[in-house]
């Protein structure tokens, strides 16, 4: 009783040991990857951002959300590489022959670390679900209005500046105390006109109010030019010049201030949507495709309403009948005209029938590419957690074999399965998305591929099999050349006697 007592605190400490030395990579792993992903959604927007005055608040909310939203992305490459770290570390310190020696499986060691990546899959789970599709929302409604928002006011020397709305304007040259401006010129398009109102200042004050609201210039000594327009003859109408010694001019400037649009206009989008609303949305969706394919078929039956008839077999197709305002005429028996009525009537009624069906082919279509997205996102509720699992049991018994601790070749090799599964996944995805394949087959692709593979080197690493034993392999090989000689040389002396 007291050793298997002694044995059982031995195997705590082990599992408290096995949790320290992983938790660490794994917390360290998934913050780099939610950098670079962060850094590489910052150089991918990085014209949008730049030079448009926004507040400091809005750029963290922004990186916040977008961060949130890479979780799927960096938390399975987060798995796969701390624990492909923790088993090569402890491999090449040989600290797992040790703990073998003493009679404790591989696959005991992992147990601690199983229940924890289950327990992470259940809130990758939970994150997909409800914390996601409100990240995703909060993301798309700011990246939305921060891309609307204009540049901020920055008016330069010499330059012609447009960015007030109906105003162009340009400043020959500023004071050092950013005020004091000389050589200006305003047009005013506010009209519509083109440039009939000119104003011209020698020199001037531009300030600008405390709140951002309102530009305000005090010109001094200058022209306003104004050209009348508006009147029918254009040859005689009137130039006004009015000469000033001071003139005030306030431009609004409230269309610089970021406007955040209402969160609701996104709310109905397929990534912002749990479980729930997107099973009840797909429901909607197949009801509306099937009821347009119903109306389609309706319509038709309408247009060429003869069909039916055919079909029926109360008339003949060699009679070859023309049925018009529910009386059958034979063509032998028309005129010209009312032959060439009738052609033309069929024409019309073809050429109608063609031009509904497009429009109801086309609108089915991006129904159906809708919906399509709509159970890829459901499923992605799933395969995340799923991932987790599947990319855990690639890495622990990958680093157990390869017994190579640090950055260098599990940084590798984790990037090269990762980069396998994300390509697999996406093409997966497109693949659902273009129709080409159903989504319980394409989504889940990516997870099946690798799942043999996580069982093969799983059962390889609990049996000890050299897989990466380069020194194995030249044996394995050795040996197989020797035979081969062996065999070869039999062969010749049998065949020399």
């Amino acid at each position: 009783m007291l050793i298997f007592a002694a044995y059982k605190a031995k195997v705590k400490r082990l599992y408290l040991l096995i949790l320290k030395t992983y938790l660490g990579p794994l917390i360290l792993t998934f913050f780099i990857a939610l950098f670079i992903l962060v850094m590489q959604f910052l150089w991918k927007y990085i014209d949008d951002l730049v030079g448009k005055g926004l507040p400091w608040h809005v750029v963290g909310q922004l990186l916040f959300y977008a961060s949130a939203t890479f979780v799927p992305l960096a938390l399975p490459l987060a798995i796969l590489l701390s624990s492909l770290m923790t088993f090569g570390n402890l491999g090449e310190r040989y600290e797992l022959v040790a703990i073998k020696s003493a009679g404790i499986s591989l696959s005991k060691v992992m147990r601690p670390l199983i229940v924890l990546s289950v327990i992470i899959s259940i809130f990758a789970f939970f994150f997909s679900n409800n914390i996601l599709p409100v990240a995703n929302l909060k993301f798309k409604s700011i990246l939305y209005d921060v891309r609307q928002q204009k540049l901020a006011l920055n008016i330069r020397e010499g330059v012609f500046y447009n960015g007030i709305d109906g105003y162009v304007m340009r400043i020959g040259q500023k004071g050092k105390d950013e005020v004091t401006i000389r050589d200006v010129m305003i047009y005013n398009h506010t009209e519509r006109m083109g440039n009939t109102k000119v104003t011209r200042a020698d020199s001037g004050l531009m300030v600008q109010s405390a709140d951002g609201a309102t530009l305000e210039l005090t010109l001094f000594s200058g022209y306003s030019y104004d050209e009348k327009t508006g009147r029918t003859n254009n040859l005689q109408r009137p130039f006004q010049r009015t000469h000033f010694a001071e003139q005030y001019r306030k431009f609004d400037l409230s269309q610089f201030k970021m406007m955040r649009t209402n969160e609701a206009l996104f709310r109905n989008h397929y990534q912002m949507l749990n479980l729930k609303q997107l099973t009840t949305t797909e429901d909607s969706l197949k009801k509306e495709i099937e009821n347009r394919r119903n109306g389609l078929l309706r319509s038709s039956d309408l247009s060429f309403y003869f069909n039916a008839q055919l079909d029926s077999g109360s008339i003949k197709p060699s009679e070859t009948p023309f049925l018009v305002q529910n009386r059958l005429f034979a063509l032998n028996g028309m005129s010209n005209t009312e032959i060439q009525r009738v052609h033309e009537t069929a024409l019309n009624t073809a050429r109608s029938s063609r031009n509904n069906i497009e429009y109801i082919r086309n609108d089915l279509s991006e129904r159906e590419t809708l919906l399509y997205k709509h159970e890829v996102e459901w499923h992605r509720k799933f395969t995340l957690s799923f991932a987790c699992l599947v990319l855990f049991f690639i890495g622990a018994p990958l680093g157990a074999i390869i017994r190579k601790g640090g950055l260098g070749l599990p940084l590798i090799i984790s990037v090269i399965f990762f980069v396998i599964y994300h390509v697999i996944s996406m093409t997966g995805e497109k693949s659902v998305k273009a129709g080409e394949l159903a989504p319980i087959y394409g989504m889940w692709l990516s997870s099946v591929v690798l799942l043999p593979l996580g069982i093969i080197l799983t059962m390889k690493a609990t049996t000890d099999s050299p897989l990466f034993d380069v020194d194995a392999w030249k044996r394995f090989f050795t040996g197989k050349a020797l035979i081969f000689r062996k065999n070869k040389g039999n062969s010749t002396k049998e065949v020399s006697e």
